[in-house]
């Protein structure tokens, strides 16, 4: 028997778009007088971080990193790969990362020991969901939700590269023929 997938939603678009005003206005109190890098993690935090930055009302530069540690499975491998690497020169400069989402941790980690590499002035962690049942490290310095571990698809976030373009997030439920749903 095949098995299908239904996606739940979780969260509406409404309330990420509300999520992205309230942290784009924390980023742009804190960075009023300044010109920060925004470093988006690609692929799955491209739709965030752009409506992240055109909220924030700031004079910013913005870079793209790659790094990868799913593929196309429900689970992590925990190896993180570098897929594409920055170009802007981050010493002396005060840097924000976005990410979609935090599920344990070790994508952030690694990223940051990449960027402490190029020196920069501070490194600030804008994440749309923190999944890790406690606060540990990295710290998230804005966020947008916490939740349990359920595996999202939707505003950037992929299984295989399918999904990204759903304007909400939602959780895939694996429903087995002749259950009804």
């Amino acid at each position: 028997m095949r098995q299908s997938s239904l996606l739940v939603p979780v969260i509406r678009a409404a309330r990420i778009k509300k999520a992205v005003r309230h942290l784009a206005r924390a980023i742009r109190r804190d960075y009023m007088r300044k010109s920060p890098v925004i470093i988006c993690i690609l692929k799955g935090s491209f739709i965030f971080c752009a409506d992240l930055i055109r909220e924030m009302k700031l004079n910013v530069e913005i870079d793209f990193i790659g790094l990868k540690s799913y593929g196309t499975s429900f689970r992590s491998s925990g190896n993180v790969r570098l897929t594409k690497k920055l170009e802007t020169n981050l010493k002396g400069k005060d840097v924000i990362v976005v990410e979609d989402i935090v599920d344990t941790g070790g994508t952030l980690r690694r990223l940051i020991k990449i960027l402490k590499k190029k020196r920069p002035a501070s490194i600030r962690l804008c994440a749309l969901v923190d999944k890790r049942k406690k606060w540990s490290q990295p710290k998230v310095d804005y966020l947008g939700f916490r939740m349990g571990k359920a595996f999202l698809v939707g505003y950037g976030l992929d299984l295989g590269e399918k999904y990204r373009q759903l304007k909400g997030l939602y959780r895939i439920e694996t429903v087995s023929p002749g259950r009804k749903g």
